[in-house]
Protein backbone atom coordinates (compact mmCIF):
# COMPACT_ATOMS: atom_id res chain seq x y z
CA UNK A 1 0.00 0.00 0.00
CA UNK A 2 1.25 3.30 -0.67
CA UNK A 3 1.15 6.76 0.75
CA UNK A 4 -1.38 7.97 -1.55
CA UNK A 5 -3.59 5.08 -0.65
CA UNK A 6 -2.79 5.01 3.12
CA UNK A 7 -3.83 8.78 3.47
CA UNK A 8 -7.62 8.17 3.12
CA UNK A 9 -7.79 5.36 5.86
CA UNK A 10 -8.02 5.17 9.33
CA UNK A 11 -6.12 2.38 11.64
CA UNK A 12 -8.43 0.38 14.01
CA UNK A 13 -5.88 -0.37 17.36
CA UNK A 14 -8.58 -3.35 18.36
CA UNK A 15 -8.27 -5.74 15.63
CA UNK A 16 -5.18 -3.68 13.88
CA UNK A 17 -6.79 -3.78 10.45
CA UNK A 18 -6.81 -0.15 7.76
CA UNK A 19 -9.78 0.89 6.39
CA UNK A 20 -11.69 3.85 5.13
CA UNK A 21 -14.54 3.69 7.25
CA UNK A 22 -16.53 6.49 5.37
CA UNK A 23 -16.50 4.37 2.05
CA UNK A 24 -17.26 0.88 3.77
CA UNK A 25 -19.38 1.69 6.70
CA UNK A 26 -21.16 5.27 6.63
CA UNK A 27 -19.28 5.60 9.95
CA UNK A 28 -16.09 6.16 12.09
CA UNK A 29 -16.23 2.82 13.73
CA UNK A 30 -14.59 -0.09 11.84
CA UNK A 31 -16.74 -2.89 9.53
CA UNK A 32 -14.54 -5.55 11.11
CA UNK A 33 -15.07 -5.45 15.07
CA UNK A 34 -17.38 -2.35 15.40
CA UNK A 35 -14.59 -0.63 17.65
CA UNK A 36 -14.15 3.40 18.07
CA UNK A 37 -11.21 3.77 15.50
CA UNK A 38 -8.14 6.31 17.14
CA UNK A 39 -9.37 9.37 15.12
CA UNK A 40 -6.28 9.31 13.17
CA UNK A 41 -5.76 9.09 9.60
CA UNK A 42 -2.94 7.17 8.17
CA UNK A 43 -0.28 9.85 6.25
CA UNK A 44 3.44 9.33 5.28
CA UNK A 45 4.84 10.05 8.48
CA UNK A 46 2.70 7.34 10.47
CA UNK A 47 2.66 4.98 7.35
CA UNK A 48 5.45 3.13 9.11
CA UNK A 49 3.68 2.52 12.17
CA UNK A 50 0.54 1.14 10.31
CA UNK A 51 2.33 -0.94 8.61
CA UNK A 52 4.21 -2.67 11.75
CA UNK A 53 0.77 -3.01 13.49
CA UNK A 54 -0.99 -4.51 10.26
CA UNK A 55 2.07 -7.14 9.91
CA UNK A 56 1.74 -8.25 13.64
CA UNK A 57 -2.67 -8.18 13.69
CA UNK A 58 -3.12 -10.26 10.44
CA UNK A 59 -4.74 -14.09 11.29
CA UNK A 60 -5.57 -16.75 9.38
CA UNK A 61 -8.52 -18.45 8.49
CA UNK A 62 -7.70 -21.59 11.15
CA UNK A 63 -4.93 -21.82 12.88
CA UNK A 64 -1.61 -23.73 12.55
CA UNK A 65 -1.10 -25.97 15.11
CA UNK A 66 1.79 -27.68 14.53
CA UNK A 67 4.47 -27.36 16.75
CA UNK A 68 8.06 -27.83 16.99
CA UNK A 69 9.56 -29.51 19.75
CA UNK A 70 12.51 -30.99 21.31
CA UNK A 71 13.41 -32.15 24.35
CA UNK A 72 17.34 -32.60 25.95
CA UNK A 73 19.02 -32.69 29.63
CA UNK A 74 22.52 -32.78 31.15
CA UNK A 75 23.51 -33.65 34.79
CA UNK A 76 21.84 -30.91 35.73
CA UNK A 77 18.46 -30.15 34.26
CA UNK A 78 16.49 -31.92 31.61
CA UNK A 79 14.30 -29.12 29.51
CA UNK A 80 11.28 -29.44 26.90
CA UNK A 81 10.47 -26.87 24.54
CA UNK A 82 7.57 -26.34 21.78
CA UNK A 83 6.60 -23.46 19.48
CA UNK A 84 3.45 -23.05 17.48
CA UNK A 85 2.39 -20.55 15.03
CA UNK A 86 -1.06 -20.29 15.39
CA UNK A 87 -3.53 -17.72 14.44
CA UNK A 88 -0.75 -15.39 13.16
CA UNK A 89 0.00 -15.25 9.44
CA UNK A 90 3.48 -16.14 9.70
CA UNK A 91 5.46 -17.47 12.91
CA UNK A 92 8.34 -14.61 13.87
CA UNK A 93 9.49 -16.29 17.18
CA UNK A 94 12.79 -17.90 17.53
CA UNK A 95 14.21 -19.86 20.40
CA UNK A 96 17.64 -21.10 21.58
CA UNK A 97 18.58 -24.42 23.73
CA UNK A 98 21.76 -25.73 24.61
CA UNK A 99 22.10 -27.66 27.82
CA UNK A 100 26.42 -27.29 27.58
CA UNK A 101 27.43 -23.99 25.97
CA UNK A 102 30.85 -24.35 27.20
CA UNK A 103 30.49 -27.75 29.25
CA UNK A 104 29.44 -26.17 32.56
CA UNK A 105 26.64 -23.96 31.27
CA UNK A 106 23.38 -23.77 29.95
CA UNK A 107 21.15 -21.41 27.73
CA UNK A 108 17.94 -21.13 27.47
CA UNK A 109 16.22 -17.74 24.91
CA UNK A 110 12.86 -16.75 23.81
CA UNK A 111 12.80 -14.22 21.07
CA UNK A 112 9.71 -13.20 19.97
CA UNK A 113 9.97 -10.73 16.64
CA UNK A 114 7.71 -8.17 15.53
CA UNK A 115 7.36 -6.78 11.94
CA UNK A 116 9.32 -9.63 10.87
CA UNK A 117 11.02 -12.92 11.86
CA UNK A 118 14.55 -11.56 10.94
CA UNK A 119 15.60 -10.30 14.01
CA UNK A 120 14.61 -12.75 16.29
CA UNK A 121 16.21 -15.48 14.05
CA UNK A 122 19.51 -13.45 14.13
CA UNK A 123 19.50 -13.17 17.86
CA UNK A 124 18.60 -17.05 18.32
CA UNK A 125 21.30 -17.85 16.28
CA UNK A 126 24.15 -15.35 17.41
CA UNK A 127 23.44 -13.95 21.27
CA UNK A 128 25.06 -16.85 22.87
CA UNK A 129 27.57 -16.96 20.66
CA UNK A 130 28.06 -13.50 21.85
CA UNK A 131 27.84 -14.05 25.67
CA UNK A 132 30.54 -17.37 25.34
CA UNK A 133 32.64 -14.74 23.81
CA UNK A 134 32.75 -11.98 25.77
CA UNK A 135 35.53 -11.16 27.97
CA UNK A 136 33.43 -11.08 30.96
CA UNK A 137 32.24 -14.42 30.08
CA UNK A 138 36.18 -15.77 30.34
CA UNK A 139 36.30 -13.92 34.08
CA UNK A 140 32.99 -15.33 35.06
CA UNK A 141 30.75 -12.55 34.96
CA UNK A 142 27.94 -13.79 33.49
CA UNK A 143 25.79 -10.58 33.66
CA UNK A 144 27.91 -8.71 32.03
CA UNK A 145 28.76 -11.06 29.35
CA UNK A 146 24.73 -11.06 28.57
CA UNK A 147 24.10 -7.89 29.03
CA UNK A 148 26.65 -6.55 26.40
CA UNK A 149 25.56 -9.18 23.90
CA UNK A 150 22.06 -8.10 23.72
CA UNK A 151 23.25 -4.59 23.09
CA UNK A 152 26.23 -6.25 20.64
CA UNK A 153 23.04 -7.61 18.57
CA UNK A 154 21.95 -4.20 17.75
CA UNK A 155 25.70 -3.16 16.76
CA UNK A 156 25.98 -6.56 14.76
CA UNK A 157 22.97 -5.70 12.77
CA UNK A 158 23.97 -2.31 11.53
CA UNK A 159 26.10 -2.15 8.42
CA UNK A 160 26.39 -4.52 4.90
CA UNK A 161 27.36 -7.72 7.11
CA UNK A 162 24.80 -7.52 9.12
CA UNK A 163 21.96 -6.48 6.04
CA UNK A 164 23.09 -9.18 4.67
CA UNK A 165 22.57 -11.59 7.47
CA UNK A 166 19.24 -10.43 8.43
CA UNK A 167 17.97 -10.83 4.41
CA UNK A 168 19.50 -14.63 4.56
CA UNK A 169 16.77 -14.87 7.59
CA UNK A 170 14.45 -13.50 5.95
CA UNK A 171 14.22 -15.74 3.12
CA UNK A 172 15.22 -13.22 0.92
CA UNK A 173 18.97 -14.01 -0.78
CA UNK A 174 20.49 -17.26 -1.75
CA UNK A 175 21.71 -19.77 1.08
CA UNK A 176 24.75 -19.47 -0.38
CA UNK A 177 25.31 -15.89 -0.14
CA UNK A 178 24.47 -15.45 3.76
CA UNK A 179 27.50 -14.89 5.82
CA UNK A 180 26.69 -18.06 7.71
CA UNK A 181 24.96 -20.27 5.08
CA UNK A 182 25.53 -23.35 7.03
CA UNK A 183 23.39 -22.33 9.76
CA UNK A 184 25.88 -24.03 11.98
CA UNK A 185 25.29 -23.24 15.85
CA UNK A 186 29.09 -23.60 16.69
CA UNK A 187 30.56 -21.13 14.62
CA UNK A 188 31.86 -17.90 16.53
CA UNK A 189 31.35 -14.55 15.52
CA UNK A 190 34.49 -12.63 16.49
CA UNK A 191 35.12 -11.96 13.07
CA UNK A 192 32.23 -10.05 12.57
CA UNK A 193 33.25 -6.34 10.53
CA UNK A 194 33.09 -3.44 12.53
CA UNK A 195 31.25 -1.20 10.31
CA UNK A 196 29.28 1.40 11.87
CA UNK A 197 28.72 5.21 10.87
CA UNK A 198 30.24 4.22 7.99
CA UNK A 199 27.96 1.87 6.66
CA UNK A 200 24.58 3.34 4.82
CA UNK A 201 22.55 0.80 6.46
CA UNK A 202 21.11 1.79 9.84
CA UNK A 203 19.62 -1.78 10.86
CA UNK A 204 15.84 -3.18 10.68
CA UNK A 205 12.67 -1.76 11.73
CA UNK A 206 11.71 -4.74 12.66
CA UNK A 207 12.71 -5.88 15.85
CA UNK A 208 12.04 -8.93 19.15
CA UNK A 209 12.07 -9.45 22.32
CA UNK A 210 14.62 -11.69 24.39
CA UNK A 211 14.39 -13.54 27.43
CA UNK A 212 17.11 -15.63 28.28
CA UNK A 213 18.03 -17.64 31.37
CA UNK A 214 21.91 -19.01 32.03
CA UNK A 215 22.06 -21.43 34.37
CA UNK A 216 26.33 -22.23 36.21
CA UNK A 217 26.61 -24.70 38.65
CA UNK A 218 23.35 -23.53 41.16
CA UNK A 219 23.50 -19.76 40.10
CA UNK A 220 20.76 -18.84 37.07
CA UNK A 221 20.94 -15.46 35.65
CA UNK A 222 17.66 -14.12 33.43
CA UNK A 223 18.52 -11.11 31.75
CA UNK A 224 14.63 -9.90 30.00
CA UNK A 225 14.21 -6.79 27.08
CA UNK A 226 10.44 -6.80 26.56
CA UNK A 227 7.35 -8.74 27.62
CA UNK A 228 8.35 -11.79 27.04
CA UNK A 229 9.16 -13.63 30.58
CA UNK A 230 10.95 -15.79 33.05
CA UNK A 231 9.08 -17.56 35.97
CA UNK A 232 10.36 -19.90 38.63
CA UNK A 233 8.10 -22.62 40.46
CA UNK A 234 9.69 -22.54 44.27
CA UNK A 235 7.90 -24.84 46.13
CA UNK A 236 5.09 -24.94 43.76
CA UNK A 237 4.74 -20.81 44.23
CA UNK A 238 5.65 -18.80 40.94
CA UNK A 239 8.59 -16.47 41.30
CA UNK A 240 8.89 -13.67 38.65
CA UNK A 241 12.17 -13.38 37.73
CA UNK A 242 11.84 -10.72 35.28
CA UNK A 243 9.25 -8.11 34.54
CA UNK A 244 7.64 -7.02 31.33
CA UNK A 245 8.53 -3.66 29.73
CA UNK A 246 5.68 -1.41 28.89
CA UNK A 247 6.23 2.11 27.62
CA UNK A 248 3.02 3.05 30.35
CA UNK A 249 5.72 2.26 33.25
CA UNK A 250 7.53 5.44 34.86
CA UNK A 251 11.01 4.19 34.21
CA UNK A 252 10.60 3.70 30.36
CA UNK A 253 8.27 6.27 29.51
CA UNK A 254 10.42 9.46 31.23
CA UNK A 255 13.35 7.07 29.43
CA UNK A 256 11.05 7.29 26.53
CA UNK A 257 10.07 11.37 26.40
CA UNK A 258 13.93 11.96 27.86
CA UNK A 259 15.14 10.72 24.38
CA UNK A 260 12.86 12.90 22.40
CA UNK A 261 10.08 10.25 21.61
CA UNK A 262 6.70 9.81 22.72
CA UNK A 263 3.86 7.63 24.13
CA UNK A 264 0.61 7.34 22.73
CA UNK A 265 -2.20 4.64 23.04
CA UNK A 266 0.12 2.57 25.47
CA UNK A 267 2.29 2.58 22.37
CA UNK A 268 6.21 4.16 21.65
CA UNK A 269 5.50 6.98 19.09
CA UNK A 270 2.20 5.47 18.74
CA UNK A 271 3.66 2.10 17.17
CA UNK A 272 5.15 -0.44 19.75
CA UNK A 273 4.03 -1.55 22.43
CA UNK A 274 7.13 -2.33 24.14
CA UNK A 275 9.78 -0.04 25.69
CA UNK A 276 12.95 -2.16 25.42
CA UNK A 277 13.73 -5.00 22.14
CA UNK A 278 16.78 -5.94 20.13
CA UNK A 279 16.18 -4.19 16.87
CA UNK A 280 13.34 -1.58 15.83
CA UNK A 281 16.60 0.84 15.27
CA UNK A 282 14.23 3.65 13.65
CA UNK A 283 13.82 4.34 17.42
CA UNK A 284 17.28 4.20 18.20
CA UNK A 285 18.97 7.37 16.25
CA UNK A 286 19.63 9.96 18.56
CA UNK A 287 23.53 10.40 18.37
CA UNK A 288 23.93 12.19 21.27
CA UNK A 289 22.63 9.16 23.73
CA UNK A 290 24.07 5.62 24.58
CA UNK A 291 22.35 3.13 23.46
CA UNK A 292 20.80 2.57 27.08
CA UNK A 293 19.05 5.42 26.90
CA UNK A 294 17.53 5.70 23.12
CA UNK A 295 13.73 5.61 23.28
CA UNK A 296 13.74 1.69 22.80
CA UNK A 297 16.77 0.24 24.07
CA UNK A 298 17.82 -3.34 23.93
CA UNK A 299 19.35 -2.93 27.57
CA UNK A 300 18.00 -5.56 29.30
CA UNK A 301 17.06 -5.73 32.92
CA UNK A 302 19.61 -8.56 34.90
CA UNK A 303 18.57 -11.01 38.25
CA UNK A 304 20.81 -13.36 39.58
CA UNK A 305 19.49 -16.21 41.50
CA UNK A 306 20.78 -19.02 43.54
CA UNK A 307 18.98 -21.97 43.30
CA UNK A 308 17.97 -24.27 45.84
CA UNK A 309 16.49 -27.73 46.69
CA UNK A 310 13.18 -25.53 46.79
CA UNK A 311 13.09 -24.66 43.42
CA UNK A 312 11.37 -26.84 40.65
CA UNK A 313 11.66 -25.54 37.39
CA UNK A 314 11.44 -22.60 34.89
CA UNK A 315 9.57 -21.67 32.45
CA UNK A 316 10.40 -19.04 29.79
CA UNK A 317 7.93 -17.77 26.91
CA UNK A 318 6.81 -15.19 24.65
CA UNK A 319 3.75 -12.63 25.56
CA UNK A 320 1.22 -15.26 23.78
CA UNK A 321 1.35 -17.53 26.65
CA UNK A 322 1.23 -14.82 29.06
CA UNK A 323 -1.65 -12.99 27.40
CA UNK A 324 -3.45 -15.97 28.30
CA UNK A 325 -2.00 -16.80 31.76
CA UNK A 326 -1.01 -15.01 35.21
CA UNK A 327 2.16 -16.72 36.11
CA UNK A 328 1.07 -18.81 38.88
CA UNK A 329 -1.84 -20.22 36.50
CA UNK A 330 1.38 -21.61 33.90
CA UNK A 331 2.88 -22.81 36.97
CA UNK A 332 -0.05 -24.79 38.19
CA UNK A 333 -0.84 -25.75 34.54
CA UNK A 334 2.53 -27.72 34.13
CA UNK A 335 3.08 -29.40 37.62
CA UNK A 336 -0.63 -30.59 36.68
CA UNK A 337 0.91 -32.20 33.26
CA UNK A 338 4.42 -33.17 34.55
CA UNK A 339 2.06 -35.66 36.62
CA UNK A 340 1.22 -37.40 33.48
CA UNK A 341 3.62 -36.70 30.46
CA UNK A 342 6.95 -37.94 30.96
CA UNK A 343 8.17 -35.30 28.04
CA UNK A 344 8.54 -32.09 28.60
CA UNK A 345 8.32 -31.00 25.20
CA UNK A 346 4.34 -32.47 25.70
CA UNK A 347 3.79 -30.47 28.56
CA UNK A 348 4.28 -27.05 26.60
CA UNK A 349 2.41 -28.46 23.58
CA UNK A 350 -0.08 -29.11 26.34
CA UNK A 351 0.30 -25.53 27.54
CA UNK A 352 0.34 -24.27 24.00
CA UNK A 353 -3.14 -25.98 23.16
CA UNK A 354 -4.41 -24.41 26.58
CA UNK A 355 -3.60 -21.28 25.57
CA UNK A 356 -4.83 -21.31 21.89
CA UNK A 357 -8.02 -19.17 21.15
CA UNK A 358 -11.45 -21.26 19.69
CA UNK A 359 -11.27 -18.04 17.28
CA UNK A 360 -9.56 -15.30 15.79
CA UNK A 361 -8.84 -12.36 17.69
CA UNK A 362 -8.13 -11.41 20.93
CA UNK A 363 -5.90 -13.47 23.41
CA UNK A 364 -4.78 -16.41 22.63
CA UNK A 365 -4.43 -15.44 18.87
CA UNK A 366 -0.65 -14.69 19.15
CA UNK A 367 2.68 -16.95 18.28
CA UNK A 368 3.92 -19.25 21.42
CA UNK A 369 7.16 -20.45 22.21
CA UNK A 370 7.80 -21.99 25.64
CA UNK A 371 10.65 -23.31 27.56
CA UNK A 372 9.96 -25.60 30.50
CA UNK A 373 13.70 -26.33 32.67
CA UNK A 374 13.65 -28.88 35.07
CA UNK A 375 16.09 -28.83 37.98
CA UNK A 376 16.97 -32.23 38.82
CA UNK A 377 17.64 -32.75 42.33
CA UNK A 378 19.69 -33.15 44.23
CA UNK A 379 21.65 -29.87 43.35
CA UNK A 380 24.94 -29.41 43.61
CA UNK A 381 24.93 -27.01 46.03
CA UNK A 382 28.50 -25.05 46.63
CA UNK A 383 28.92 -24.52 50.82
CA UNK A 384 30.89 -21.30 50.22
CA UNK A 385 28.62 -19.36 48.25
CA UNK A 386 25.45 -18.14 50.51
CA UNK A 387 21.99 -18.63 50.23
CA UNK A 388 19.96 -15.88 49.02
CA UNK A 389 16.40 -15.21 48.03
CA UNK A 390 15.14 -14.13 44.17
CA UNK A 391 16.70 -11.11 43.57
CA UNK A 392 14.24 -8.36 42.55
CA UNK A 393 14.39 -6.82 39.15
CA UNK A 394 16.67 -3.66 38.77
Amino acid sequence: MDEAEASSRYWCHICYEMVNPILETGSMKCPICEGEFLGEMVTATNLRSVNLLLNMGVYLSTPRTEKISEDGENGRLRYGLSSMQGWRSSMEDAHAAYTNLDGSTSFFGVYDGHGGKEVAKFCAKFLHKQVLEHEAYRAGDLGTSVQKSFLRMDEMMCGKTGQKELALLRGKVDQSEGLSGSGEDNGLTDNWPSEGIHSDYRGPNSGCTACVAIIRNNILIVANAGDSRCIMSRKGQAQDLSKDHKPDLDVEKNRILEAGGYVQYGRVNGSLNLSRAIGDMELKQNKSLPAEKQIVTANPDIVTVELTEDDDFLIIACDGIWDCLSSQQAVDLVKEHMNTEKRLSVVCERVLDRCLAPASGGDGCDNMTMILVQFKKPLDIKPSLERQSVSSVQ
